[in-house]
């Protein structure tokens, strides 16, 4: 996920200036000097918090700041204040809409590129569903939620998935859902559910391009299934 700042410019302003020795001040000229990328993502953590301590702690008990972002308030209360908890869940939300927002005009022509536009749903801690509508050139249209789930499933009935795309007139969707496990490989209930949606599609003349299920990267292992390139979809 691209490193973003989100600055808290009345906090900023009315702090003063410590010395030059102080390890937050440090951070905050490097930033103003030298831009965003001249600090890493604990650094960004600390000037969101203000507290390059607790940033490290954090970042330490978690992993990541992957699995940071899955954390919720609760989790993060024993490490930090509540409102400190909700500017993290906040900005770490707000990076993943803004990734999302700059890849809403891609033209969707491979399995990776939907990957790539859906990625936020890897930090998701439910299963969610999401169709994305494409016009006849391919181009996205809109990308909409159709369900919500638990850990390991997102129960949604076909009449929910096909709905957007009648509203909207897509020539053809594509079926993105997450598992947070982090492992993309389907399970029987989602190939049961390619398989009934490809008839619909048939029947409803929709195409249904592709499911793509969303996991994590990892050694050996693509971070993204392609139900089209595993020969479910035809």
């Amino acid at each position: 996920m691209p490193q973003l700042f989100f600055s808290f410019e009345s906090e900023l302003q009315n702090t003063t200036p410590e010395p030059p020795s102080s390890h937050c001040s440090s951070v905050q000229e490097r930033l103003v000097t030298y831009g965003s990328e001249a600090l890493d993502n604990v650094e960004h953590l600390g000037l969101i918090l203000g507290d390059q301590s607790k940033a490290s702690a954090l970042v330490q008990h978690f992993g990541s700041i992957h699995q940071l972002s899955r954390a919720s308030v609760q989790e993060l209360l024993p490490f930090v204040s509540r409102n400190q908890a909700l500017r993290v869940i906040s900005a770490l939300r707000l990076a993943a809409v803004a990734l999302r927002d700059e890849r809403q005009k891609l033209t969707i022509d491979s399995p990776l590129a939907i990957a790539d536009l859906c990625s936020e749903m890897r930090f998701l801690d439910r299963e969610s569903l999401r169709v994305v509508l494409l016009n006849t050139k391919q181009q996205l249209i809109k990308v909409i939620s159709v369900g919500e789930g638990t850990l390991n499933e997102a129960p949604t009935h076909p009449r929910e998935i096909f709905k957007p795309a009648i509203v909207y007139s897509a020539y053809s969707f594509i079926l993105v859902h997450n598992h947070p496990s982090d492992d993309p490989s389907p399970s029987d209930a989602d190939l049961r559910l390619t398989r009934r949606l490809v008839e619909a599609a048939r029947i409803l003349q929709i195409q249904l391009l592709d499911h793509i299920i969303i996991g994590t990267p990892a050694p050996g292992r693509c971070g993204y299934f392609s139900c089209k390139e595993a020969g479910v979809i035809a």
